[in-house]
């Protein structure tokens, strides 16, 4: 790897480095695939802040590094923060390219509501994005060759005992270059538990928002999971237990058919919503549909899942990715494919990947060019 490079003197220059200064030069990109998933630290960061007055600062370019943090953050004691996960490609002609931010700002913005924050404006979150892609251009893979992944973090960094909002926040985005999120190609086919003893989120709590603490308690049944062999587990609903809702890092979906069903959701993060509006699945549903599938988004039975011709998860950092096996209770269900997808998978996955990354035309206004 690069070493670091100094501080950025001001977004000006990160915005008017030439084309030259994007290149991918930062590694060896052989290397990538070989790499821990988002392992890679890069140059510089985005940060904002926001005192007690609500207002956010605009986003400033510094090297990477740790954050000087209180031991009474908010964060750290209440886990009062959200994040998000994004990601910059790069198109045949090497132009660096980022996939519907505004998607990403609305959810942190009623994320930040949820959470007692004060929303980032959108105007400050995509420039904070923005700066902090092309301060690391020479990150992003070239094209084919992975992408770099963003992720916005916004937390309560003012210093708090008593359980209340934090007197200040933070508000950035650091990177790290990525390949395929599961274990070998992206169209491998992955292996999901069904889990019988955990649920992820009820009607009522956070789980249609992003929030930090949402995910810590998912270790454990997930870390059980990949012991038995399994790649992740699927959550089913806390009530009944019976109806599909997330897995640990994607939305599900479901093919009989020309139908494709996915769990349902109010969105907005609505107190009924167990599962997060996610941008790869709001993405996927318009994608399906315009190639002829008729989408459901309603509660799924896990025995649709049973009776289904095929089925895949989506999510940013596993795009599109195809089960190959679910398990409940030592009951089985497999699909086997040739080339590792069923066809709507396959259809779904080579239009949007298309589309991120320029290959394909964009008719519906998503891909933002950076460069």
């Amino acid at each position: 790897a690069a070493r670091r490079a100094p501080a950025v003197a001001s977004l000006r220059s990160v915005l008017d480095a030439t084309k030259e200064d994007h290149a991918p030069t930062a590694m060896d990109w052989e290397e990538l695939g070989s790499k821990p998933w988002g392992s890679i630290e890069t140059d510089f960061m985005s940060v904002c802040t926001c005192e007690s007055d609500g207002k956010w600062s605009k986003a400033e370019v510094v090297p990477y590094g740790p954050l000087p943090v209180s031991p009474r953050a908010a964060v750290l004691n209440y886990g009062q923060g959200i994040f998000e996960g994004m990601k910059a490609q790069r198109t045949k002609e090497g132009k660096i390219v980022i996939f519907r931010p505004e998607k990403n700002s609305a959810r942190t913005q009623y994320g930040c509501k949820r959470l007692c924050m004060p929303p980032v404006p959108t105007d400050i979150f995509l420039d904070a994005i923005k700066s902090a892609v092309l301060a690391n251009a020479k990150w992003v893979p070239p094209h084919g060759q992975g992408s770099l992944y963003l992720r916005p973090l916004i937390i309560g960094t003012g210093p708090i005992l008593g359980l209340a909002p934090a007197p200040s926040y933070t508000f950035l985005v650091y990177v790290s270059p990525v390949g395929s999120y599961f274990k070998g190609s992206q169209m491998t086919p992955i292996k999901l538990k069904v889990e019988d003893e955990y649920v992820r989120a009820a009607v009522g709590g956070s789980g249609g928002i992003k929030a930090v603490g949402n995910y810590a308690p998912t270790l454990q049944p997930q870390a059980k999971a990949k012991a038995e062999g399994f790649d992740n587990v699927l959550y089913l609903d806390a009530k009944e237990g019976k109806y599909l809702e997330e897995v640990g890092t994607s939305n599900v979906f479901v093919v009989k058919g020309k139908t494709i069903h996915t769990p349902g959701l109010t969105g907005g993060g609505a107190p009924e919503d167990t599962i997060l509006e996610g941008v790869t699945r709001d993405s996927v549903i318009q994608v399906a549909r315009d190639a002829g599938y008729e989408v459901i988004e309603d509660r799924v039975d896990r025995q649709l899942l049973w009776d289904a011709d095929e089925a895949f998860t989506v999510g940013t950092a596993v795009v599109v990715s195809p089960i190959g096996s679910v398990s409940f209770k030592g009951d089985v269900k497999s699909w086997d494919f040739p080339e590792g997808a069923g066809p709507a998978t396959k259809t779904v996955y080579e239009t949007l990947t298309g589309i991120q990354t320029g290959r394909v035309p964009d008719p519906y206004g998503w891909t933002v060019y950076l460069d």
